[in-house]
């Protein structure tokens, strides 16, 4: 049973249902779009599989808290934590940004990734697997200016990953990282016009591997081998087909 936060859109929607696709119930957590949580629930139970949505905002331990209960008492376990929420910061220079800009982005990206682990952990160890999947960035370890808020945030969880992998490898949860660069989603299209003329993320397909920019499905691709292998743990894993297109506009 997998629990996606931020799965009502972009990446953790692409998650979400290549989970369920896979057999998985999926618990699909959204923030203020429930009609979006609502179809891809819809879509899910579409194909014969388990799914229902939970609204919280991750970077509140209250929500996340009332969340865990109301996703436990549904389902009884969750086995697979994906935590995919995320939020953009505004793309200014650190001297321009606002002193509570970075514990906004870090709540949501850090803190809530946190959150969840101490409520949800302590319940894997009694299953005989665990796994939790932190989507993080390539920004994570290779910052854009004008990012520092997100890209303080990605790291911030990457090095939660790397602590919490070592502390529960004998209760066999397994923690790994997958690191995308440029997607094709609402924040990507975003991005693309921040950093050059394009009208959204497609609009980099000529600079990107392969002739396009990555898509949510090969993210979750890449999330559900994870999941589905026996020996992965503790590794970061890029989706970025060799080179994100943003590295050209640097």
């Amino acid at each position: 049973m997998a629990l996606v936060t931020g799965g009502s859109r972009g990446i953790g929607r692409a998650i979400a249902l290549r989970l369920a696709a896979d057999g998985a119930a999926v618990a699909v957590n959204y923030r203020r779009d429930a009609d979006a949580a609502e179809d891809v629930v819809s879509r899910i139970k579409a194909k014969g599989g388990t799914a229902k949505a939970f609204a919280a905002s991750v970077d509140d331990p209250e929500q996340d808290r009332a969340m865990v209960d109301a996703v436990l008492a549904e389902f009884g376990k969750v086995d697979i934590l994906v935590h995919s929420a995320g939020i953009a910061s505004r793309g200014l220079p650190v001297t321009r940004t606002d002193p509570g800009e970075p514990l906004k982005v870090m709540a949501t990206h850090a803190f809530g990734a946190h959150h969840l682990c101490r409520l949800l952990i302590p319940q894997m160890r009694e299953q005989p697997r665990g796994d939790v999947v932190f989507i993080s960035s390539v920004a994570g370890i290779n910052p854009m200016q004008n990012g520092a808020p997100y890209s303080m945030a990605k790291a911030a969880l990457e090095s939660l990953a790397v602590t919490l992998g070592k502390e529960e490898l004998r209760n066999g949860i397994r923690v790994n990282v997958v690191a995308p660069g440029l997607v094709e989603t609402d924040m990507g299209d975003r991005l693309a016009r921040a950093l050059s003329d394009a009208p959204d993320a497609a609009g980099l397909d000529h600079l990107a591997p392969f002739g396009r920019v990555c898509q949510p499905e090969d993210v979750a691709d890449t999330v559900a081998f994870v999941v589905g292998t026996r020996y992965v743990n503790l590794q970061r894993i890029g989706v970025d087909g060799g080179g994100s297109p943003t590295a050209a506009l640097r």
